[in-house]
C-alpha cells in the first residue's frame, strides 16, 4: 500500500553548515486485532503483512497451531466514524470448532513497539501451552540440529544484507528465518522487533509450514522474553541475537530445550542455553 515510509522535513548541520532537505523515515501506525469480531489487542506496527502479523501474533498467544485452525483474515471496512476504511484494523476468523483459551485475562490488552506481551511474563504458561516441544534432549527419534558457529557467524551480514527499508531509514528491526543449512527462508521488517518475529511466524501459519522445526531465528535486536516465547511457540530451536538476552528469556530457554545465542557479532557469540546444538570445539568448551 505504499505505506511502509514517510517523507518528512530535516534539518541537517554537519561540520557547522546547516541545510534542509526531505528525510525518509519508517513508517508507524497502530494495528487493532479482533478475533471472531472482538476487539483483543492495539500494537503499534510497521503497515504492511498485516495479516501474517495477526496470524504470528495469535499462535504466540496459543490461539492458532497451524493453516487449517485460521478461516479468513480480513480488514475492517467503516474503521472510522465516516465509514472510511483506515486499513488499520484486521478481523481474524477461526475456523469452527477452534477453542479460543482466556488470553484477554493473562496480558495487557495494548502492546508497544517495544514490549512485546507484556503482561504475560510467566514460564509456566508458555511450557504448558505451547503445542510444539523444541527440547531434544529427552531422547526421541529426531536428532538434534548442529550447527557450526561459522555457519551462526555469517548469518547477521546476511540479514543485514536483506533489510532494503533499513537501507532507506535506518530504523527498522529486522527478523529473518534460516534453514540448519544457512539458507534465508524469510525475512520481514517492523518498527517493533516482536512484530517482525509474528510476521515470519504468521506467514509461517499462512503456507501451512508450522512447526518451524530445524530453523534459525535471527532478531536484528536483543532477544526478549517475548522473543523467546514466540520461538517456542512456533516450534522454532534456536533464536539468536545481536544484542543481548534478558535473564527471562534465559530462564525460559532453559525451561523449554531453546538455544539461545546472544551477542552474535563477527566471529564471537554467547551461547546461554540449549549449547548442545552448537558444534563446539573440545578446547573451546573446556575453557
Amino acid at each position: 500500500m505504499g505505506r511502509v515510509t514517510e517523507r518528512r522535513k530535516v534539518i541537517r548541520i554537519r561540520d557547522g553548515a546547516v541545510s534542509s532537505r526531505p528525510d525518509t523515515l519508517v513508517a508507524e501506525e497502530p494495528l487493532e486485532i479482533r478475533l471472531n469480531g472482538k476487539p483483543l489487542a492495539i500494537t503499534m506496527r510497521t503497515p504492511g503483512d498485516d495479516f501474517a502479523l495477526a496470524a504470528g501474533f495469535l499462535v504466540s498467544e496459543g490461539v492458532l497451531g497451524g493453516a487449517d485452525e485460521l478461516r479468513n483474515i480480513v480488514y475492517c471496512a467503516g474503521a472510522t466514524a465516516d465509514g472510511s476504511n483506515t486499513y488499520n484494523v484486521v478481523d481474524v476468523s477461526t475456523a469452527p470448532g477452534v477453542v479460543i483459551p482466556d488470553i484477554t485475562l493473562e496480558r495487557n490488552v495494548y502492546t508497544t513497539s517495544s514490549c512485546g506481551l507484556c503482561g504475560k511474563a510467566s514460564l509456566d504458561a508458555v511450557r504448558t501451552t505451547a503445542r510444539w516441544a523444541v527440547d531434544d534432549t529427552r531422547g526421541g527419534e529426531t536428532s538434534p540440529l548442529r550447527l557450526e558457529p561459522e555457519l551462526l557467524a555469517s548469518l547477521p551480514d546476511r540479514l543485514r544484507a536483506a533489510q532494503r527499508v533499513f537501507d532507506r531509514t535506518g530504523g527498522l528491526h529486522a527478523a529473518a528465518l534460516f534453514s540448519e543449512d544457512g539458507e534465508l527462508l524469510d525475512v520481514r521488517e517492523d518498527v517493533g522487533r516482536h512484530n517482525a518475529v509474528d510476521k515470519l511466524v504468521g506467514r509461517a501459519l499462512q503456507n501451512g509450514a508450522l512447526p518451524l522445526s530445524r530453523t534459525v531465528l535471527l532478531v536484528s535486536g536483543r532477544a526478549s522474553f517475548e522473543l523467546a516465547q514466540k520461538a517456542v511457540m512456533a516450534g522454532i530451536p534456536v533464536l539468536a541475537a545481536v544484542s543481548a538476552p534478558s535473564s527471562l528469556a534465559v530462564d525460559l530457554a532453559a525451561e523449554t530445550g531453546l538455544t539461545l545465542v546472544g551477542f552474535l557479532r563477527g566471529a564471537s557469540m554467547n551461547v546461554y542455553a540449549g549449547e548442545h546444538r552448537i558444534a563446539l570445539r573440545a578446547a573451546a568448551a573446556q575453557g
